[in-house]
């Protein structure tokens, strides 16, 4: 099969789709491999690597989308990439398609197969292909976060571990899986105060029993995340629904009971959002201001470390990678239910259920 690596465009998107280890491990299955020129320089990884590992580099997009039979790219295909995609070519990713009408229309259009990283699913309910950046995702939450409370940063100038004599800032995190999980480490190793809210009460006896003594553990609901804004210096969105978009949990009407420039960081930004007040925003232009509350909203937020995300991520992609190319994705769907799962998007037709029902469109089961 003819597996192509473009580069990514989406605004400051760094990670690429594949390593020099990948590009070999696919060329000793028979496969050929055409990376786009400087694909990997957010990365840190050159052409000339890849092309010691048995890569054809190419110097265009358009190269690689005419000649390859399966795509891998880190984000969704941006809207200057539509036109080269062709019907059949299967295109994994991650979609994040509850967050766009216009990317999902574009791409029944399109006729491509969809298969998207974040619905690949074990019959245990984990999403391993999304694991990685989820726990990059929580712990930059934290760094950012921390960033900008910072006075000069337009914050509360509040220190997350505070100091002698001094409390330390209240962190409140609003979704205990992966991204929540990481996020409360990074906030209590810090020193700051942390709140975990959460709605599995057997994932909240087990965070109990993992977390430091300055993270706690509250059933999520409208009345305790009400009383949690009011005293929280940081805010965390972590909440996940897969392929669905994500509830929003905190109204524009909550931000007046907050204090002062108290800062909010929406990871499910990706998935819609769980901010009402919550639009995407880049790395080079990351925040803005709603009601005097500082929202960080970055839609690619592990990005920011690439290095360390590509190779999180292609750890994970790899195998699904080979077997899509050594199989072709209807035997490798046909032989593993995670594989199966993560196909949105099939010749025009909608897949997944929770996309086909964000968007009122007919649901055509695989």
């Amino acid at each position: 099969m003819n597996v192509g690596v473009p580069k990514e465009i989406k605004p400051d998107e760094y990670r690429v789709a594949i390593t020099p280890a990948g590009v070999e491990r696919l060329c000793a299955h028979g496969h050929r491999v055409l990376v786009q020129s400087g694909a990997g320089v957010g990365s840190g990884i050159t052409d000339e690597e890849y092309r010691r590992a048995g890569a054809e580099m190419v110097t265009s997009a358009k190269q690689i989308f005419a000649k390859a039979d399966l795509i891998l790219k880190v984000k969704e295909p941006q809207p200057s990439e539509y036109p080269l995609l062709r019907r059949g070519q299967v295109v994994f990713t991650y979609f994040h398609f509850a967050a766009s009408r216009r990317l999902t229309l574009a791409m029944m259009k399109a006729r491509v197969a969809a298969v998207a990283y974040e619905t690949i699913e074990l019959d245990d309910g984990t999403l391993p292909l999304l694991t990685p950046m989820s726990e990059v995702a929580g712990r930059i939450a934290v760094q950012e976060g921390a960033k900008f409370l910072e006075r000069p940063m337009q914050g509360r100038g509040v220190l997350l571990g505070g100091v002698a004599g001094v409390a330390p800032a209240e962190v409140i995190i609003i979704g205990g899986g992966v991204v929540g999980a990481n996020a409360a480490k990074m906030a209590a190793g810090l020193g700051a105060n942390v709140t975990i809210l959460e709605v599995d009460v057997n994932r909240m006896r087990y965070l109990e029993d993992i977390m430091p003594p300055n993270v706690r553990t509250i059933y999520s609901d409208s009345h305790s995340i009400r009383d949690c804004l009011r005293r929280a210096d940081l805010v965390i969105g972590a909440v996940l629904v897969p392929g669905a978009r994500t509830p929003v949990l905190v109204r524009r009407e909550h931000l007046k009971m907050m204090k002062p420039r108290a800062v909010l960081v929406d990871v499910a930004i990706d998935q819609g959002g769980c901010f009402e007040t919550s639009r995407p925003t880049t790395h080079s232009d990351p925040v803005y201001i709603v009601d005097d509350i500082v929202h960080y909203c970055v839609a690619n937020m592990p990005s920011a470390v690439s290095r360390t995300s590509t190779y999180a991520l292609t750890n994970v992609t790899l195998p699904y990678a080979l077997t899509i190319s050594d199989r072709g994705l209807m035997d490798a769907a046909a032989s593993d239910a995670a594989v199966k799962r993560g196909i949105n998007i099939l010749d025009g037709c909608v897949t997944h259920r929770a996309v086909a029902e964000t968007f009122r469109l007919k649901h055509h089961p695989l």
